[in-house]
C-alpha cells in the first residue's frame, strides 16, 4: 500500500530552486531514506512533506492531498523529528513526550494522554528518564525523547532529518535499531534525511538518491549504492563490498569534481 506519494514537487528559496520536479512513493511500513550530499535538498523534501514549508507540486496522504489538510490533521498523521536536539523551555523528559499529545488534547490532558506518554517511554525505555531534565540529557538521549514525542502523536508516518547527525556510534545504532523496531512493531513509515550511506544501507528497505534538487536514482540499497552511483553523486571514489548481503562503502578519494 502506498502511504505517500509526491508528484513534480518544486521548491525554491526566492529564486533559488532547491527542489526540482520530484517524484517519490513512500510504501507503508517501510524505512525510506534520502541520500545524497549537501545542498540536495534532502531535509528541504522532509520539511515540505511536513507542510513546514510550502512547495508547488502534489503531495498525498492515502490519496489525499496535504495542503487540503489542517496543520492539526496533518500531525495526527505526520510526526516530525527535527534535527536540533534543543527546547525552548525547561521541561521534563514526560512533559517533552507530552507534547507529542496536542493535536488530540481538547481542553484538557486526559488520562488516556497520560496513559499514552508513560506507554511510548516504556516503549522506547525512556521510563527511568520521565523526570529528568531534558536539557541535561545527552545527544542520544535527546534524540530517542524526540523521536518518543512524535511517537505520541500516534502517526502514520514519521520524518527524520539527519536522527544519527553528532552522535558516538553506539547512538547511531541505538536510534537506528529503534526507528528499524518502530516500522514494524506499529506497521508506520518512516521517512528520513541521512548522510551516512553505511547505515541507510543496512537500517533502510528503500532509498532515494538526490541530486542538485534532482531524484538521481531510487530503489533497494543493494541496486543504488554501487561505485558508479556513489561517483556520480558525491564525486568520490569508492571501494562497495558486501558485508550481511548490505552494501558496505568504503571512501578512497574525493574526485574534486565540484559536487558540494
Amino acid at each position: 500500500m502506498v502511504k505517500i506519494t509526491i508528484k513534480d514537487l518544486t521548491f525554491s528559496y526566492r529564486s533559488n530552486r532547491i527542489l526540482n520536479d520530484l517524484n517519490v512513493v513512500v510504501n507503508d511500513a517501510e524505512v525510506l531514506s534520502l541520500v545524497g550530499p549537501n545542498g540536495s535538498g534532502k531535509t528541504t523534501l522532509i520539511k515540505c512533506i511536513d507542510r513546514i514549508l510550502k512547495p508547488k507540486g502534489s503531495i498525498l496522504l492515502e490519496g489525499r492531498e496535504i495542503e487540503s489538510m489542517s496543520q492539526q490533521e496533518i500531525a495526527r498523521q505526520i510526526g516530525y523529528v527535527p534535527q536540533s536536539s534543543s527546547t525552548p523551555l525547561a521541561t521534563t523528559v514526560f512533559d517533552t513526550v507530552l507534547m507529542g499529545r496536542r493535536p488530540h488534547i481538547t481542553w484538557r490532558v486526559s488520562d488516556a494522554d497520560i496513559g499514552k506518554v508513560a506507554d511510548t517511554l516504556e516503549l522506547l525505555n525512556l521510563q527511568d528518564l520521565s523526570m529528568r531534565d531534558f536539557a541535561q540529557l545527552s545527544g542520544g538521549q535527546k534524540q530517542k525523547v524526540l523521536i518518543a514525542r512524535a511517537l505520541a502523536q500516534e502517526p502514520a508516518i514519521l520524518l527524520l532529518d539527519e536522527p544519527t547527525s553528532n552522535l558516538d556510534m553506539k547512538h547511531q545504532l541505538d536510534v537506528m535499531e529503534t526507528i528499524s523496531s518502530l516500522v514494524k512493531e506499529k506497521s508506520i513509515s518512516a521517512v528520513m534525511a541521512i548522510h551516512d550511506l553505511n547505515l541507510a544501507a543496512r537500517f533502510s528497505d528503500n532509498l532515494v538518491m538526490l541530486k542538485n534538487g534532482k531524484v538521481y536514482a531510487a530503489g533497494t540499497p543493494n541496486d543504488l549504492l554501487c561505485e558508479r552511483n556513489i561517483r556520480d553523486v558525491y564525486g568520490v571514489e569508492a571501494l562497495v563490498m558486501t558485508s550481511l548481503d548490505k552494501p558496505c562503502i568504503v571512501p578512497l578519494r574525493s574526485l574534486n569534481s565540484g559536487v558540494a
